[in-house]
């Protein structure tokens, strides 16, 4: 039987609230196990507006809206009880506009790759996880600070190991194994669309679903990677946590919006599940899995990492 208190779970975003919209059943499910579990944050989510119309005209958010998101996120936290630590870059926003305008000087996703790592590396090692969660290459939306937190997330998994690699970050040490995180995938927003209309309830997730799978005047689906799920990890009974700490972010999500159109006991009937894609691992594994540490000794310990 796994000893999870041996076991520690990092995962890596981009701003204040991915956290709380990708994976956070699952992280709530590992502390439940007694698992160590953290949140990198990598930017403060400061070109960031307020997303949720019942917050326009608060004074906090219209006077300081990165201070009130910093809170935002530590309450998420203690909603999932996950450590966090800001790893203190930028937030570089979502570029609009045809041509698109230039990202803000200095912001995250322009950081060189080494820079934008080194302050992950430092916590990798610190923290020694064995298990990282983060996006793939394609940010899991192409936003550039998640292009970015995919970037750095692997470089931190493939050098954090390496003793030659980012001197003055701390003593080595090698992750097991990284995810790819899959909230978004449109298998679940199917199932999910189906069982409100099979109850007849208003589906809100038509067009969501319509937007990723529509195609190119060619027939072909949009350029975006689309890793397979393998492995599922059965939460529901942290549902509501999830929940909770997606309201603590008020300014940025709709308490009456679409992540909140399927109850936590429906979803718990229809997709008990929070999705991953398994990138690389350095212990022997086989899919599809039905948790994050198969195959995963706690007690041991690697420092020469194979490539990734």
């Amino acid at each position: 039987m796994t000893d999870y208190s041996k076991l520690r779970l990092l995962a890596i975003h981009a701003h204040p609230d991915d956290e709380s919209s990708k994976g956070a059943a699952t992280m709530a499910h590992y502390v439940g196990l007694g698992a160590r579990v953290m949140v990198a944050t990598c930017t403060g989510g400061e070109q960031g507006s307020i997303l949720n119309a019942q917050m326009a005209g608060v004074p906090w958010a219209e006077r300081d809206l990165p201070g009130l998101r910093r809170e935002e996120m530590a309450q998420a936290a203690r909603a999932l009880n996950v450590e966090h630590r800001w790893v203190g870059f930028a937030d570089s926003g979502l570029p609009e506009g045809d041509p698109l305008p230039p990202l803000p000087e200095g912001c995250f996703a322009l950081q060189p790759l080494e820079r934008a790592a080194a302050p992950l590396v430092q916590l990798v090692r610190e923290f020694r996880p064995h298990v990282i969660l983060t996006y793939d290459e394609n940010g899991g939306y192409p936003h550039p600070d998640h292009i970015q937190t995919h970037n750095v997330s692997m470089e931190a998994y493939r050098k954090a190991g390496d003793p030659d690699a980012y001197p003055g970050t701390g003593e080595p040490w090698t992750p097991l194994k990284v995810y790819y995180d899959r909230a978004f995938n449109v298998e679940r927003f199917i199932a999910l669309h189906e069982a409100l209309e099979e109850r007849g309830f208003q589906s809100p997730y038509a067009e969501r679903i319509a937007a990723l799978q529509e195609t190119d005047p060619e027939g072909h689906r949009p350029p975006v990677p689309r890793h397979e799920t393998t492995t599922k990890i059965e939460c529901p009974e942290t549902f509501s946590a999830r929940d909770d700490a997606l309201r603590c972010h008020r300014t940025q999500v709709d308490p009456d919006g679409p992540f909140f159109a399927v109850s936590s006991d429906m979803q718990a009937e229809v997709w008990p599940w929070e999705d991953y894609s398994l990138a690389d691992a350095r212990v022997e594994i086989s899919v599809p899995e039905t948790d994050l540490f198969a195959g995963i000794d706690p007690d041991a310990r690697t420092t020469s990492p194979r490539k990734a």
